[in-house]
């Protein structure tokens, strides 16, 4: 796709930051997987991999706000745009060799995600797309499936580990779910799940207590791909109550009314 001057910039960041996450998961791939040193690395990666990408945004762009994920965020001059970015989606899968990860890098304006990258730098698929241009994945432009039965999709989720409060409430969402399709997986990065969404792979998407940096990039993707991106409960706000839902417009009434049929959504 022939990108905005904003676009071409995100995927040159893009690439630089997976060309360093590459060379990094080779070396990892190698390292006795343990709770000190391997994990010890990854941050280092990541943290390498944010670096690059702000130096080239911020070097670009450097009246814009920043939002990261080691980073945190800094206002810009501008208060209209900032970048929001994830330097690696999926770092558990990194951690363990596992090739599914990915840089996200979005860019909103006033309020409203505008352009979005995400760099799976392992399978080297670059998902784009800017607001009114499409989506696109390499030189390929990319739409949302065709499916229109519950029966016969195939939904992505995140499901929560550690800590995290949603279990009850995700172990819910999939029993009323999992009966009516056709599967549900769980390949543990968010950005590219919603990337898959649009490139028709999946049929749908939902999350819950997901962060802002992990989605920002695949919600216009998405959009772009002809889906539809709500928040999960209805009339609420994505970032705010940091749950999502997204898929293809045939299915995505019948899947969010499943989704929203528990109280309090």
């Amino acid at each position: 796709m022939q990108g905005s001057a904003n676009l071409n910039v995100m995927i040159k960041a893009a690439r630089k930051a997976g060309r360093s996450l590459v060379k990094d998961f080779r070396e990892v791939e190698n390292l006795q997987v343990g709770s000190k040193g391997p994990g010890d690395f990854v941050t280092r990666a990541d943290m390498a991999a944010e670096t690059i990408i702000r130096d080239e945004l911020l070097g670009a762009r450097p009246q814009y706000g920043w939002v990261g994920e080691e980073t945190g965020e800094v206002a810009g001059t501008d208060p209209t745009r900032r970048w929001i970015v994830d330097p690696l989606d999926g770092t558990t899968n990194f951690l363990h060799g596992l090739p599914h990860w990915a840089v996200s890098i979005a860019l909103e304006h006033k309020g409203e995600i505008v352009s979005g990258v995400v760099f799976d730098a392992a399978k080297d698929e670059m998902f784009v797309a800017e607001k009114g241009a499409g989506a696109w994945m390499n030189d390929m432009r990319i739409r949302v499936s065709g499916r229109r039965s519950l029966n016969d999709s195939i939904f992505a989720t995140g499901v929560p580990f550690g800590a995290k409060r949603t279990l009850p409430a995700t172990m819910q969402d999939l029993a009323r779910l999992m009966p009516q399709c056709a599967g549900v997986r769980r390949w543990g990065a968010a950005s590219l799940d919603l990337a898959y969404v649009a490139a028709g792979r999946y049929d749908g998407y939902w999350e819950r207590e997901i962060n802002a940096y992990d989605i920002a990039a695949g919600i216009v993707i998405v959009r772009e791909a002809g889906g539809f991106v709500e928040p999960l409960r209805e009339g609420g706000d994505i970032f705010a109550d940091r749950a999502v839902i997204a898929a293809n417009g045939d299915v995505f009434t019948k899947f969010a009314e499943t989704l929203r049929s528990r109280e309090g959504a």
